[in-house]
């Protein structure tokens, strides 16, 4: 009955190595270093409870930021207004949109009015310009004969 409750060799698998952590050694302690004499001492060095002394030069605390002041304007409001801002820069998009699309238009009208112009001229010149013409019929109105108005001169 001297034996433990828990002996590792019962619960082991055969031919499986099993590793137990070991303790370690309590650390050495370091004898204290002596302070200098004078009202602040260059490095600055303090025993801990487990004995152990830490040396360093003393730093200034550092300051924390101040905190970032609240804006006058709550965030809804300022949302708002950038939207506002979006749905502006959009219809002015939409009018310059809508502005050249007008020009356009009236550019193809113009373009489309002149070249009628230019044919309508070149017609207006073959059928009245007969003079120097050869190959086309002259036709005499006074000696002429309508047979489809049965008028016969």
């Amino acid at each position: 009955m001297n034996e433990p409750a828990y002996h590792p060799a019962r619960y082991d698998a055969p031919g499986v190595e099993v590793h137990r952590p070991v303790p370690l050694a309590p650390a050495p302690t370091a004898p204290p270093v002596p302070v200098q004499p004078g009202g602040i001492p260059s490095v600055a060095s303090v025993v801990l409870p487990d004995g152990r002394v830490v040396t360093g030069y003393a730093v200034t605390p550092a300051q924390p930021e101040p905190v970032a002041a609240k804006p006058p304007v709550s965030r809804a409001a300022v949302n708002i207004a950038l939207g506002g801002i979006g749905f502006a820069a959009v219809c002015g998009g939409l009018f310059l949109l809508t502005a050249f699309i007008t020009a356009l238009t009236a550019l193809i009208t113009q373009l489309v009015t002149l070249a009628a112009v230019i044919f309508g001229g070149w017609v207006a010149v073959q059928v009245f310009s007969a003079r120097g013409h050869r190959g086309g019929t002259t036709v005499n109105i006074r000696k002429a004969t309508f047979k489809r108005n049965h008028f016969h001169g």
